[in-house]
C-alpha cells in the first residue's frame, strides 16, 4: 500500500503504530475476499487498513462487495471506497474482520478505545465467523497490561457505577474526556465512557458489570470465537 487514506479528506486521525505489520494482516484479510460478499468490518486502525485493502482490490479486480461497519469513520471509509453500506444488525456478514487493544492466552479481547462497543458486539453477534486482524504487540499474558477496561455508561448511571467500581476491584477510573472537543468522549450509540484500570480482570466481571443499572455495554469480550490472521 502506498497511500492510506479512502480521500484526501477522510484521514486516520492519528499516526498508526506498527504500521507495516498492520498492512501485512491487512493484506491476508483482502485476499479473503470473493465477488459479491457481504462482510462486516470492525473498527480502529486495524480495521481501518483492512477495509481499505478491501477497497482496494475490489476497485482493482472488479469486484461487487458489500459491507456492514461498526463505526462512524470506517462506514464513511466505506462510501468514500465505492462499496455498497448495508444496515448494521439488519444483515448477517458471512465474515468480519476487528482488531484489538489486547488479546490474552484464553482470547479474550479487551477492545473500545474507538468508543464503538456497543456497535462491534453487534457485528460479532451477527457476523458467521469473525478474523482478528491485530499484530504482535496486541498479545498480553493478562488483559489490562496497558489499557484500561472502557465501560460503556448511560450518562444517568455514571455516579451509580462509579460508587461500584472500587469494590468490583477496580484501583483506578475516570470519565473519559475527548481530545477534539470539549468535554467527555460521545459513543458510537451516543453514551458516556468510564475507563476503569484493573490489576486483574476475572472472568464473569462483564456479567456483573452488565448487571448495573445504566450499563450499556463492557469492552470485554469474552466468548466470542474468532481466528487470527
Amino acid at each position: 500500500m502506498t497511500d492510506l487514506y479512502a480521500s484526501p479528506r477522510l484521514r486516520w486521525p492519528q499516526s498508526i503504530s506498527n504500521l507495516e505489520q498492520k498492512q501485512e494482516v491487512a493484506a491476508r484479510a483482502a485476499a479473503r475476499v470473493k465477488d459479491g460478499q457481504l462482510i462486516g468490518i470492525g473498527s480502529g486502525s486495524n480495521a481501518y487498513l483492512v477495509l481499505w485493502a478491501i477497497g482496494q482490490r475490489a476497485r482493482d479486480e472488479n469486484l461487487k462487495v458489500a459491507v456492514v461497519c461498526s463505526s462512524y469513520e470506517t462506514e464513511t471509509a466505506a462510501l468514500s471506497l465505492g462499496l455498497q453500506l448495508l444496515q448494521l444488525g439488519s444483515v448477517k456478514p458471512l465474515w468480519g474482520v476487528d482488531g484489538a487493544d489486547e488479546v490474552d492466552p484464553h482470547n479474550r479481547l479487551l477492545k473500545g478505545r474507538g468508543g464503538a462497543l456497543f456497535k462491534e458486539k453487534i457485528l460479532w453477534s451477527t457476523a458467521e465467523q469473525m478474523y482478528l486482524a491485530v499484530d504482535p504487540t496486541k498479545y498480553v499474558e493478562r488483559l489490562g497490561q496497558g489499557f484500561p477496561l472502557p465501560i460503556e455508561v448511560h450518562r444517568d448511571g455514571v455516579g451509580l457505577l462509579s460508587d461500584k467500581l472500587e469494590s468490583l476491584g477496580a484501583r483506578d477510573f475516570e470519565l473519559r474526556i475527548a481530545g477534539g472537543k470539549d468535554g467527555p468522549v460521545l459513543t458510537e450509540a451516543g453514551n458516556l465512557l468510564i475507563d476503569a484500570w484493573f490489576d486483574q480482570i476475572p472472568e464473569g466481571l462483564h456479567s456483573t458489570l452488565k448487571m448495573l443499572p445504566g450499563v450499556i455495554e463492557t469492552g470485554l469480550f469474552e466468548g466470542y470465537p474468532f481466528q487470527a490472521l
